[in-house]
């Protein structure tokens, strides 16, 4: 195939970045991790699915409940309200995260935007305060605010990256920040076992759910707070668009997102990796977005089981992170990805197998995820790094965002259609396996480091 490559833009010199300014960048990892790990894998998918069985007419802390509600008119299994909240959500994103980076780009102020994306979505955690009794509606409007900010200011804060190091740093950098992310969402999940351990009630379901309720809220408040660091240490790194666009920010935003639309065409291997990516990481956020859910309603695990296993996950990964970031210096970041892919698949083939009411086995596999986690991301970010033509980061990690951090859809469509239809957890993640097996061939299928050059950037000396 004939690729053609697009005239870079004419850049200015930047400093090189300090050491302050890459451990800000880190601490926002650390920030929105409490989001990532106490309201999507742990809390909120139970919370949220037990508020929606309160609302279709079942009892509090029964065993199971095959009810129906009735959101906009449409009816739906209480069981799939929340997975196809998550495929609403990717929706949404599809024509806002885009924006967001085309806008970033074009601003001189990117971290103004951090700040806005971070506080909204931390503001709508926060106000889980306010869903209690049967409001599953509020509560999905909140996670769809949270979510969509969320993803809007890890597009932003992605796109400080290729800015804070040179294609050989890249892979140890973003391991560094997944790694400090995992460390400080674990932090606040083992806080919040403490809470469950000392607070709750054998025999009062509400009470849990109580607890459960405030530990979102809590996930929210962190988030704010630790987000005061990365908007204190990072440094403004405006691209030549932004530095002599002269214009509106938000209108010229619009207009170089269409110019990049049209554009992209020139940068077919760098698509062809976003769709890999696009693939696989649906798999692995279904994983991690439906985990919890999995655990409490078809194993039937104890809210603290189910915690003592992310926050074994979350300390794993953090070695996972850097051991992988290790792996891919020898024998390069694109065979690293591919064989945690392996390892994935393995992961839900076991996770297929584990009997009910068995801790332990959870637990074990647990564990397993942990050590590939942090690695498939860190190394998939900093690979698509370098697939982005420079001066247009922001606008490259709006489309990357779609699919990633808890925003992705194919997999939680197919796993709550696949609960519809069977009403079995375990048949619904069977499903999921087509994604590391396509998503491992379609990888495997990209020329990386043609893909880098054709992108008009430098490729690290391993690959």
């Amino acid at each position: 195939m004939a690729e053609t490559v697009a005239p870079a833009v004419a850049e200015p010199a930047r400093p090189g970045s300090t050491r302050r300014e890459r451990t800000g960048w880190y601490f926002y990892d650390w920030a929105n991790s409490a989001f990532q790990t106490t309201v999507i894998t742990v809390f909120l998918g139970p919370f949220l699915t037990t508020v929606t069985e309160l609302a279709a007419g079942c009892e509090l802390g029964a065993d199971s409940c095959h009810g129906y509600v009735h959101p906009l008119g449409i009816r739906v299994a209480a069981g799939s309200y929340y997975p196809y909240l998550i495929s609403l959500s990717v929706f949404l994103t599809v024509f806002v995260l885009p924006v967001i980076g085309a806008i970033a780009d074009r601003s001189t102020h990117k971290k103004r935007l951090l700040a806005a994306a971070a506080f909204t979505g931390a503001g709508a955690t926060i106000a889980f305060a306010f869903v209690t009794g049967e409001r599953y509606l509020l509560g999905g409007a909140l996670f769809l605010i949270a979510n969509i900010s969320f993803g809007a200011a890890v597009v932003v804060y992605n796109s400080f990256l290729p800015q804070l190091g040179g294609p050989d740093d890249r892979d140890a950098i973003s391991s560094r920040g997944w790694a400090i992310g995992y460390l400080g969402g674990g932090l606040l999940l083992a806080l919040n076992l403490v809470a469950v351990s000392m607070l709750s009630e054998e025999g009062n379901p509400q009470r849990t759910l109580d607890l459960a309720r405030w530990s979102i809220v809590s996930a929210g408040v962190w988030w704010a707070a630790f987000t005061l660091l990365p908007l204190r240490w990072l440094r403004e790194h405006p691209t030549a668009a932004a530095l002599h666009g002269g214009g509106n920010v938000l209108t010229d935003g619009f207009k170089q997102l269409g110019r990049t639309l049209r554009e992209i065409k020139a940068y077919p291997l760098t698509l062809f990796f976003l769709l890999a990516f696009l693939v696989y990481n649906d798999g692995i956020q279904t994983v991690i977005t439906l985990a919890s859910q999995y655990g409490t309603e078809e194993l039937k695990l104890e809210q603290s089981t189910l915690i003592v296993t992310i926050l074994l996950v979350q300390f794993l990964a953090f070695g996972g992170a850097l051991a992988l970031g290790a792996l891919a210096r020898r024998i390069g970041a694109w065979k690293t990805v591919l064989l945690s892919l392996v390892l994935w698949t393995a992961v839900i083939i076991a996770a297929f197998r584990l009997p009910a009411e068995a801790p332990l086995p959870f637990m074990v596999l647990g564990g397993c995820i942990g050590l590939v986690l942090g690695g498939s991301q860190a190394l998939s970010r900093s690979l698509f790094s370098q697939l982005i033509p420079t001066g247009k980061e922001g606008e490259y990690y709006g489309f990357y965002e779609i699919s990633d951090k808890g925003t992705s859809w194919l997999g939680p469509l197919a796993f709550g259609l696949v609960f519809q239809l069977t009403a079995s957890y375990r048949v619904g993640l069977v499903s999921l396996l087509i994604f590391f097996v396509l998503g491992f061939a379609l990888l495997a299928a990209v020329p990386i480091r043609r893909a880098i050059v054709a992108a008009g950037n430098t490729p690290p000396r391993v690959l």
